[in-house]
């Protein structure tokens, strides 16, 4: 025999309350399975099994129109749960943007006008946040050929997942509004176009295009050693040092007259030249950077600034060291 059960004991059964039971069973979700002779509502078993699946969807976010459509063989309890889950993974996306503009808004005392930026900042598309990167790349290399650096200025880029934590969207905000910022695209050019000129401006016109290639090359392979921690005493230091004043000496305006190149004036000549002032500039700009683009894409923090040799310095040591 199928036993019926009252509304009340049904509400304890189920956490859910006598005005519940009966809102589901006048909105057609949930239909009593019998009636008293006094008109009272019954549940069997089925029904109240049916009652607690209801409570726990409802409890998930679902709408009634959907658990109707489920109860009537319309769709599927994964299919419900597929689509319920997108939105409510939507939703968590929208509140961590919310989170992280709000955050940024107390940690940095944010002015009135700048919460709307900030806003649009991190509700931008992959696509759009891509293109901002790529305007601010293609701005500050204007003009210099940097194809042997690609892969280095890939890694500068980053890359906000499709599941970001509140820190690196917080991350996102700041790192947009740095890179959209005139003064620092100004100053971050400069410095490519500083470190990738000639040491003689007048001169610069007349430098073979293979010989200025392979000062990229080596100064490339001196910032890579220098990351290592090759020592500049090291046979490699001593090869790329030697490699560095083979090909100084050989540019317009190296310190030899006509004839042979004078390797040791050019030695002495780049020993009292000091890169520290520009790997430090280069380290004003670029170590807070690295740190958002780090936190952005989930990767490991890059050396605290100041603990690490820039690969101009290194080399300036390889060649002090011959």
């Amino acid at each position: 025999m199928n036993e019926l059960y009252p509304i009340g004991d049904v509400a304890r059964r189920t956490g859910l309350s006598v005005s519940a039971i009966r809102y589901y069973a006048d909105a057609g979700i949930i239909a009593p399975s019998g009636h008293t002779g006094a008109g009272y509502r019954l549940y069997d078993v089925r029904a109240i099994a049916s009652l607690e699946l209801v409570r726990t969807l409802r409890d998930l976010g679902a709408g009634l129109d959907d658990i109707r459509r489920l109860l009537d063989g319309e769709t599927s309890l994964h299919d419900l749960a597929s689509a319920h889950l997108a939105l409510v993974e939507a939703r968590m996306r929208a509140f961590q943007a919310r989170r992280a503009v709000l955050r940024t808004i107390v940690r940095q005392h944010s002015a009135t006008e700048q919460v709307n930026l900030m806003h649009k900042l991190v509700s931008m598309s992959d696509d759009d946040r891509a293109r901002l990167i790529e305007d601010f790349w293609t701005e500050v290399t204007d003009g210099l050929d940097l194809t042997d650096l690609v892969g280095e200025l890939v890694r500068m880029r980053p890359r906000l997942p499709d599941d970001p934590t509140a820190e690196q969207l917080e991350a996102w905000i700041v790192l947009a509004d740095t890179v959209r910022d005139a003064e620092f695209r100004a100053a971050v050019r400069d410095y490519f176009h500083d470190s990738f000129a000639v040491p003689d401006r007048d001169t610069a016109e007349t430098w073979p295009e293979a010989e200025a290639d392979r000062l990229t090359e080596i100064l490339i392979e001196a910032r890579a050693a220098a990351r290592a921690g090759v020592p500049v005493d090291a046979p490699v230091a001593r090869d790329l040092a030697n490699r560095f004043l083979a090909v100084l000496a050989h540019l317009p305006g190296d310190p030899s007259a006509d004839g042979e190149p004078d390797l040791d004036a050019v030695r002495l000549q780049v020993i009292a030249s000091d890169p520290e002032p520009h790997a430090a500039r280069g380290a004003a700009l670029f170590d807070r950077y690295h740190a958002l683009v780090a936190t952005i894409n989930g990767t490991p923090q890059p050396p605290a600034p100041g603990t690490g040799t820039p690969g101009s310095v290194w080399l300036h040591r390889a060649v002090a060291a011959l």
